[in-house]
């Protein structure tokens, strides 16, 4: 059952990652990558403290425990949430610069082989990926291949550097797995918002010239990435973790460019191909397969026998 619950609240991460890209390149008409990601890191986690507050108040009541606050002094919380915070930064930087010199399905494709990363580096860690999630995640790669991959597919500069962005995509998935029992997930979420949004900032006042009147004009942009994206999501994100394993968590991630093409589809008015219905489908299909275990429904069947 918390498996399943899992599986539904990271769902709805990738429905609302797929759906927002739409803002993400209308806040591109504004200002730039750097500027855009601190405002939009730095609001998430401002989105957070009244949630965190909240959630103190009722434990607080709850245990009878007056020195409940708003505590961030655990260990393991601080070192958890500025692991993520310059994982989320990283990624995000090498996917903006790496898109302008490839096509937008190519980078599609690569960043969602994060799913095939995950599994590779967790089983340097000491962690087991079974034989049908790695059928589940090979569909997976076909799917999203199909339903990005319009063109010939060739390794160029634009393609090597989305993918480094990938393998932080995949070490933010894994970190998040190993501290997320350890701490407060909100908590963990708005501390990795906060060190992606001083890094973006940091980056934006050296490479770039950030303007308020490019903010101004890009508040709607912002404040729809910021919330849904950042901050719904990404907490989402580490809550639907707790109850799922990364590799599973990243082909249910990688439902975003589904959703995405989807969304498109509908709001845009954008045609689907019979070959991107198709890829939609399989990898709807892989997420199925990953999550059935083989064992566990014949021990089923056996004992219903």
């Amino acid at each position: 059952m918390k498996n399943i619950r899992g599986s539904l609240i990271l769902l709805t991460t990738a429905i609302i990652w797929g759906t927002s890209f739409v803002s993400q390149k209308l806040g591109m008409n504004y200002i730039e990558p750097f500027t855009f990601g601190a405002s939009r890191f730095l609001l998430g986690a401002l989105s957070l403290l009244p949630v965190i507050f909240l959630f103190n108040k009722i434990n607080r009541g709850r245990d009878n425990n007056k020195s409940s606050n708003l505590s961030f002094k655990n260990r393991d919380l601080i070192t958890g949430g500025i692991l993520c915070g310059c994982a989320i930064f990283f990624a995000a930087s090498f996917q903006q610069f790496g898109i302008v010199y490839t096509t937008a399905g190519k980078a599609g494709f690569i960043t969602a082989l994060y799913m095939v990363v995950v599994p590779i580096l967790a089983m340097f860690i000491g962690r087991k990926t079974e034989l049908y999630t790695w059928i589940g995640v090979v569909i997976a790669v076909i799917g999203l291949y199909l339903l990005s991959i319009k063109e010939g597919f060739t390794m160029e500069k634009g393609d090597a550097i989305v993918l480094m962005g990938t393998v932080f995509w995949a070490l933010h998935i894994l970190i998040i797995d190993r501290y997320v029992d350890r701490v407060d997930g909100v908590k963990l979420s708005c501390i990795q918002f906060v060190t992606a949004g001083i890094l973006s900032l940091i980056a934006a006042l050296i490479a770039e010239e950030p303007r308020l009147s490019g903010i101004i004009a890009s508040k709607g942009p912002i404040l729809y990435s910021g919330l849904m994206s950042v901050g719904v999501a990404y907490t989402l994100q580490i809550i639907g973790q707790k109850y799922t394993n990364p590799t599973l968590a990243a082909i249910i991630l990688s439902l975003e460019s589904v959703f995405s093409v989807i969304s498109g589809a509908i709001f845009l008015n954008e045609s689907m191909s019979p070959r991107e219905i198709l890829g939609c489908l399989l990898v709807f299909v892989a997420v199925i397969i990953a999550q059935v275990n083989p064992k566990e429904i014949l021990e089923s069947i056996k004992a219903k026998g």
